[in-house]
């Protein structure tokens, strides 16, 4: 992996960490979700106009995608209103990495040297471990574990049809700007059907979290698409999800969440297999 990518994907661990503290930090936490996904639209509108539109063979990938994004917005939000963003979002995003890698492997037959498989194994597992974190009243969570665990499977399956999508697309910001606006319109059909009061909130209360959230997400995602094109599905997926210890950080000093010796052990493990992926050959 480049340097640039590298650099790059960092990049997009803190924004999207960033959006996920704002979701899971708001009262309204449907309010706040619908809102960063609307927010997706109108940045992705603006990129579609500019740039050439995805090849035709990409069409099946582009559906996908937009069934997978949404139905990972839905459990990622019933995780969080229940469980703490320092738990929830690490396990999510730490079965990821190694249900992609395993994937790239056996199925589409990619080649890991033992570094890079090395370096997405202690990134997955130094995030999964959080699933041993407690609640602040000192109890587990095993539902929100649950939830967030299913999560994930959801993220592994988007990110490969993602990346395997923009590859045929032959052009990442093309193919990512229509499904941020496929996932929008089908966000909007939710919101109508289950929640319309929602819908009007995000024009009002929802602002900041539409503009902020919203424009935080579409750069985070746009950029990891384009890495998808650059770098093997793996790699990039395991470490974009460094973004833990963005997360972890937001969690304890803005949330005012609870730091504890496993939270610590995970973060300072998942830096590592981070530094151990960008000394791979």
């Amino acid at each position: 992996m480049s340097a640039l990518v590298f650099v790059a994907v960092l990049g997009a661990a803190l924004l999207h960490a960033a959006w996920n503290a704002l979701v899971k930090g708001g009262a309204d936490k449907t309010m706040s979700m619908g809102a960063v996904v609307l927010g997706h639209v109108p940045v992705a509108v603006l990129v579609v106009l500019m740039v050439p539109l995805p090849a035709v063979e990409s069409l099946p990938y582009l559906a996908a995608g937009v069934l997978l994004h949404f139905g990972y917005q839905l459990f990622l939000l019933k995780s969080y209103q229940i469980g703490d963003l320092t738990q929830v979002y690490p396990i999510a995003r730490g079965a990821a990495p190694l249900i992609v890698a395993v994937f790239s492997v056996v199925v589409l037959g990619v080649h890991l040297d033992p570094l890079e498989m090395l370096a997405v194994v202690v990134i997955g597992c130094g995030i999964i471990s959080l699933a041993l974190v407690r609640r602040a009243d000192g109890q587990r969570n095993g539902h929100a574990a649950l939830l967030a665990l299913t999560t994930g499977l959801f993220i592994a399956s988007y990110s490969l049809v993602d990346g395997l999508g923009a590859r045929v697309a032959g052009t990442s910001l093309g193919f990512y700007g229509w499904l941020a606006i496929g996932n929008g319109a089908l966000m909007s059909a939710y919101l109508v059907v289950k929640s319309p009061g929602t819908l009007r909130a995000v024009a009002t209360r929802g602002r900041r979290v539409f503009v902020l959230g919203g424009g935080a997400s579409f750069v985070a995602y746009a950029i990891v698409t384009w890495a998808f094109t650059q770098a093997p599905i793996a790699l990039v997926t395991a470490l974009r999800e460094t973004s833990i210890v963005f997360a972890l950080l937001i969690g304890v000093f803005f949330l005012k969440e609870r730091l504890d010796l496993v939270k610590l052990f995970s973060t300072l493990t998942t830096l590592l297999g981070a530094a151990l992926l960008r000394f791979a050959k």
